[in-house]
């Protein structure tokens, strides 16, 4: 029994691990005879293809746990997209810098009050002990005009580094800077409307993705359906780092998703925000009656989900060399694919960063391998989604379920036909030859 245990709980690696093993018995070889599923280059090739779509699963997951869905990751970050390739390629004031350096300012002014009031108020709390908690003020000072007064600073520290750039075109750590916060804002916005309007994210991140990528189309404008960005030449040369190849080991953007995944991992596992993320995904209003501030800690997941979606668009624009208003079509689905064949439950409550890594990797394994055996495309999607729901259903523990429905419904069938071989039989005896009656008596021999 305690093998089984052990199996079920572990079966999310054996399944990366059977992947792993299909690609490098089933690989082709090269004209050198090397199995090239197994080649370094290969590997590198597919973490830095899977980063784009696990830095968004990433956020995706707490999302996810607290109960929700955000739709609109996929044109946040196309959004993002195209304020980093403009900030990169156009000098002077461009619709890019108009939308950018406003957010950040407003993203800085209301970061600098909310950390500095959450720090006064946890002092505070320490200070009264378990029983006086739920009871804290803060006075004037140190929960108005001190966070408010750090705020006003780290905004303008902040336009201190935009301004002088908008003149000369923006450099790395800038875009660093303004597309993450482009996200942050956006997602923060999601989880406002759906706390204070108390409406369903899925309407509410739906919307968002609708608005989002109309936002990106009007910031690249009626006649750039691309704006290309080439290092050295219309962009800086420092951006080519963010696709090279850091100690010549690992590329940027799988450094970038690694690091995702540690940081926001030990913080749903070990803060009390990650357990308040678990407890509103399993019962909301039990949460919210333990004191749990549950509106705020759902507009903080969303917005970490944006900002991710930011960092995602910048390592895309390095990757692929441009910006698009459709860079991040249809990457949602990806995103939440990959999410929910690591474990995570879409009713909430359940699920873990580490599941999330491994279902990023089983997706990128499984399209890597179909590539390499030149699969045509509309029939990896078919695949694809065959191999979703069979995960799903191992995942959720439903296949043993679904096949045990099957043996019902297909029950009567057979029931019928057994029936019917039945009356069959019973109709046989009159069709034999009839009794001859001798003598014209009713007897018969």
């Amino acid at each position: 029994m305690n093998a089984l245990k052990l199996l079920s709980r572990t079966k999310l690696y054996w399944g990366l691990i059977a992947i792993f093993l299909i690609g490098v018995l089933g690989s082709p070889i090269s004209s050198k005879g090397n199995n090239i599923f197994l080649s370094y280059g290969n590997l590198l090739d597919v973490l830095r293809q899977v980063s784009t779509t696990g830095l968004i699963a990433t956020g995706m997951t707490a999302v996810i746990i607290t109960g929700g869905i955000d739709l609109s990751v996929g044109s946040l970050m196309a959004v993002c997209s195209v304020v980093c390739a403009m900030l990169l390629t156009v000098p002077g004031v461009t619709p890019g810098v108009v939308l950018g350096v406003p957010t950040v300012a407003v993203v800085a002014l209301c970061l600098g009050f909310v950390v500095t009031r959450f720090i006064y108020l946890n002092i505070a709390k320490s200070r009264a002990g378990a029983d006086g908690q739920r009871d804290i003020r803060l006075d004037g000072i140190r929960g108005l005009v001190t966070p408010g007064i750090v705020g006003v600073g780290l905004c303008c520290l902040s336009l201190w580094f935009l301004l002088p750039q908008i003149e000369p075109k923006f450099g790395v750590l800038g875009v660093l800077l303004v597309a993450p916060c482009v996200g942050l804002l956006f997602g923060a916005i999601n989880g406002f409307i759906i706390v204070a309007g108390r409406l369903q994210p899925f309407i509410v991140t739906l919307a968002m993705m609708v608005t989002a990528l109309g936002i990106a189309r009007l910031t690249a404008g009626q006649n750039n359906a691309v704006l290309p960005v080439y290092t050295g030449s219309n962009a800086t040369a420092d951006f080519e780092m963010l696709r090279s190849l850091v100690f010549g080991v690992i590329p940027m953007p799988g450094l970038f998703f690694l690091g995702a995944i540690l940081i926001y991992g030990a913080v749903l596992r070990f803060t009390p925000f990650g357990r308040y993320v678990y407890a509103i995904g399993g019962n909301e209003e039990a949460a919210r009656l333990s004191g749990i501030a549950a509106g705020r800690v759902k507009i903080v997941t969303y917005a970490v989900s944006g900002l991710l979606a930011g960092i995602a668009a910048v390592l895309y624009v390095a990757q692929y060399r441009q910006g698009k208003p459709d860079a991040g079509a249809g990457l949602e689905l990806d995103a939440i694919a990959a999410v929910v064949i690591g474990g995570t439950s879409l009713m909430g409550g359940r699920g873990s960063l580490t599941g999330t890594f491994c279902g990023v990797l089983i997706f990128g394994l499984l399209s890597n391998i179909l590539q390499l055996h030149n699969i045509n495309s509309n029939l990896q999607l078919v695949l694809k989604g065959m191999i979703i729901i069979g995960t799903v259903l191992v995942q959720e523990r439903n296949a043993g379920d679904l096949l045990a429905y099957l043996r019902l419904v297909l029950a009567p069938v057979r029931g019928g036909q057994a029936a019917h071989k039945e009356t069959t039989a019973a109709k046989r005896p009159s069709q034999e030859t009839p009794s001859l009656n001798l003598g014209g008596n009713n007897e018969t021999t």
